[in-house]
């Protein structure tokens, strides 16, 4: 019996494979999730509950933008969340840091020190999100400019842990913070005409990286 149920698990193993490849399931580089990387896993994962976070406070005019690939003069980004409405345009980061993080707001690496199930402690140093989105708000800018348009952008982050070794109005910790840091009225409102512009910008872009 334990022969057969071997062979079972061995070919069901085997089509999951095949329908990952088969199907597209695969993550930014094009690998099937099967074989991705616990970090690469826990990111892409943490990046899905942060995008449903901002769905979930979308509003009737509030268009969301995913995945977007773009660069200026050889600086290339990817934004996680772009959300287009008549306040403006907001970049949201996603960040699934499991562990403690340490590290200061202004500094281009936080460290993260996570235990094991056997009580070892690993030392990494992981992106800042607070000075990676301003890269991205600089990134966007250029890249909209570029387009003949030009918009002031919001920038913030999401650490889906909520461990944030740091204290700043750029990390949004609750769907009530994403809520009111993209529907606050600015100094900048955008138009109809502009909201259009952008989003086929935007579109556009989210095509060519496909």
């Amino acid at each position: 019996m334990g022969y057969f149920v071997i062979i079972a698990i061995l070919i069901l193993i085997i089509f999951v494979v095949i329908a990952a490849i088969a199907f597209g399931i695969t993550d930014s580089t094009n690998t099937p999730w099967i074989f991705e990387a616990p970090e690469k896993r826990a990111g892409r994962l943490g990046e899905y509950e942060a995008t449903g976070a901002i769905e979930s406070v979308l509003r009737e005019d509030d268009y969301l933008f995913t995945n977007i690939s773009i660069s200026y003069k050889g600086r290339q980004t990817e934004l996680d969340n772009v959300v287009v409405n008549k306040y403006g345009v907001f970049i949201i980061e996603a960040k699934n840091y499991k562990g403690c993080l340490v590290g200061e707001e202004d500094d281009y690496k936080w460290v993260k020190y996570k235990e094991n199930r056997y009580g070892n402690t690993f030392k990494e140093e992981v992106k800042n999100p607070i000075k990676q989105v301003k890269r991205q708000i600089y990134i966007l800018a250029k890249y909209l400019e570029n387009n003949d348009e030009r918009t002031w952008i919001e920038g913030y982050a999401i650490l889906v842990e909520g461990n944030s070794p740091v204290e700043s109005n750029l990390i949004l910790k609750s769907t009530n913070a994403i809520d009111e840091a993209i529907h606050t009225p600015g100094q900048r409102p955008l138009s109809k005409q502009k909201i259009e512009k952008i989003k086929k910008i935007l579109s556009e872009a989210k095509t060519k990286g496909l």
